[in-house]
């Protein structure tokens, strides 16, 4: 999956909540065929492709 994930910003700690959440909405919109996310390791918002539902 690792090769698959885009970071998109990374986060200090001048960022509020409000802000990252703000952030993670407006990257989705930009990017609707992928999965937008904090990872907490990294530290920053990132995303991955959208997988069809198993059937």
């Amino acid at each position: 999956m690792d090769d698959e994930k885009k970071i998109h910003l990374k986060v200090d700690e001048n960022i509020t909540l409000r802000e990252v959440l703000e952030k993670i909405e407006e990257i989705q919109q930009e990017n609707p065929d992928r999965e937008v996310f904090f990872d907490g390791d990294e530290q920053a918002i990132c995303s991955i492709p959208r997988r069809a539902p198993r059937k």
